[in-house]
C-alpha cells in the first residue's frame, strides 16, 4: 500500500522557511492537491517527496518505509515514483510509442510485456491513432496525454504532477482536467498534484492542502474547503470571497457598518472583533428597501458594473466605505451612483476562525 506520509516536513533555506512543519497523509489510492499562490512552498514539498531535495526537519514516509529524514533520504531513482512537470519533456526525435515505452526498456523488460503495456496504456489515454507520431506534431493537449502515459505505464507507487497544465491554453487545461481525473480513476495510483489553479484542484482532487507561507491553512475534501474556509486566506483564494469586518454583537451576530449580520460557522463572543467572508454569487441586490428592523440587508452605492456576459459584476461602496463585489444574472441592470440594498443570507456569511488584529 504507497500511502504517502509527511510528518513535521519543513525546508529553510538560510533563515527563510520553504516549507515549515507540514504533516500530511495522502491515503493509498488518494488524489491530493496542493493548492496555493507561487511561493507558498507547494513545489518544494513535491520536490522534497520526490527525493530531489533533502529536508531540514520532519520525515517522509511511503507505504510505511521512511524515505526522507535527517538521516537519510533515499535517491528519486530509488523511490518508484514518476513525476510529471510544466514542460512535457518528451524526447523530440522518439515517437509517442517509444517516448511512452522508454521506460519499461531501461527496466529491460521483455518485448512481449512492453508491447503488451505499452498497447494498453495507449488505449487508455486514448493515443492509438497518435502512435507513430513525433512530439512535434502533436498539440499541447495530445503531448501532456503522452507526458502522462509515460508516467503512468512504469505502475509507479506514487505520481506526483508539478504544474502539469499550465502552459495549455484555457480550453486544453479544462479538458485535461478531466482526462487526470479520469486516469486517476482507472489507475487509483496514490497521486499528489500542484497547482495554483482552484478549478484544476476542484475538477480533480479527492482531497485539497492549501498552502501559504510554508504551511497548510486548510486540508479537507474541495466542497469543505469551498462551502467552510477557516481561515481569511482561505476564503480569499477559493472562490472569490469578500470579506468584511465588524465586531459581534452576540453568539450570532455581528454588526457591520451599521446593521446586524447573522452568521454561520462558529460561536461568537459579544463584543470581539470578527471575520466574515461571503461569496460574490451568494449576495442578493436590488433597489428595494427591506422591512424596518430585518437583519442581513446592507446599504450601499453601485461604483462600477460591468456586463460579463453570462452574469454582470458589480462594485458597491457601503455606507462605511467598505467595497463588496457582487455577481448578479445579466438581466440585473442597475447603474453606478445608484442606491441598493445587499441581502447576504445568514447561511453565506461564514465567521472565519482568526479574529480580526
Amino acid at each position: 500500500m504507497a500511502s504517502v506520509e509527511l510528518k513535521g516536513l519543513s525546508k529553510h533555506y538560510g533563515s527563510a522557511a520553504a516549507v515549515d512543519n507540514v504533516s500530511l497523509r495522502v491515503e493509498h489510492g488518494q488524489l491530493v492537491c496542493l493548492l496555493g499562490p507561487s511561493g507558498c512552498g507547494k513545489t518544494t514539498t513535491l520536490r522534497l517527496i520526490a527525493g530531489f531535495i533533502e529536508p531540514s526537519a520532519g520525515e517522509i514516509e511511503v507505504g510505511g518505509k521512511v524515505l526522507s529524514s535527517l538521516s537519510r533520504t533515499v535517491p528519486p531513482e530509488g523511490r518508484n515514483m514518476s513525476m510529471i512537470f510544466q514542460s512535457y519533456a518528451l524526447w523530440p526525435h522518439m515517437t509517442v510509442a517509444e517516448n511512452v515505452a522508454y521506460g519499461l526498456k531501461i527496466r529491460k523488460l521483455d518485448r512481449s510485456t512492453i508491447d503488451t503495456k505499452l498497447k494498453a496504456i495507449l488505449g487508455m489515454a486514448r493515443l492509438e491513432a497518435l502512435a507513430d507520431r513525433y512530439p512535434g506534431e502533436l498539440s499541447g493537449g495530445q503531448q501532456q496525454r503522452v507526458s502522462l502515459a509515460r508516467a503512468l505505464v512504469v505502475e509507479p507507487e506514487t505520481l506526483l504532477l508539478d504544474e502539469p497544465l499550465s502552459n495549455l491554453d484555457a480550453n486544453l487545461r479544462e479538458e485535461m482536467r478531466f482526462e487526470i481525473r479520469r486516469l486517476h480513476d482507472q489507475y487509483r495510483y496514490t497521486t499528489v498534484y500542484v497547482t495554483h489553479d482552484q478549478a484544476e484542484a476542484m475538477t480533480t482532487a479527492d482531497l485539497i492542502a492549501v498552502m501559504n507561507r510554508g504551511k497548510v491553512e486548510q486540508l479537507g475534501p474541495p466542497e469543505e474547503i469551498y462551502a467552510r474556509p477557516r481561515s481569511e486566506f482561505v476564503a480569499r483564494f477559493i472562490g472569490g470571497s469578500n470579506i468584511l469586518r465588524g465586531q459581534a454583537l452576540d453568539d450570532v451576530r455581528v454588526s457591520v457598518a451599521g446593521k446586524a449580520l447573522r452568521t454561520t460557522g462558529r460561536k461568537l463572543q459579544a463584543s470581539r472583533p470578527i471575520s466574515l467572508s461571503v461569496r460574490q454569487h451568494e449576495i442578493g441586490i436590488g433597489l428595494e428597501a427591506p422591512p424596518v428592523g430585518s437583519d442581513n440587508h446592507l446599504h450601499g452605492v453601485v461604483t462600477r458594473q460591468v456586463f460579463l456576459g453570462s452574469t454582470r459584476d458589480y462594485t458597491v461602496a457601503l455606507d462605511d466605505k467598505t467595497e463588496l463585489r457582487v455577481t448578479a444574472l445579466p438581466s440585473c441592470i442597475i447603474a453606478p451612483g445608484q442606491a441598493v440594498w445587499l441581502h447576504l443570507p445568514a447561511e453565506q456569511c461564514r465567521a472565519l476562525a482568526e479574529d480580526v488584529p
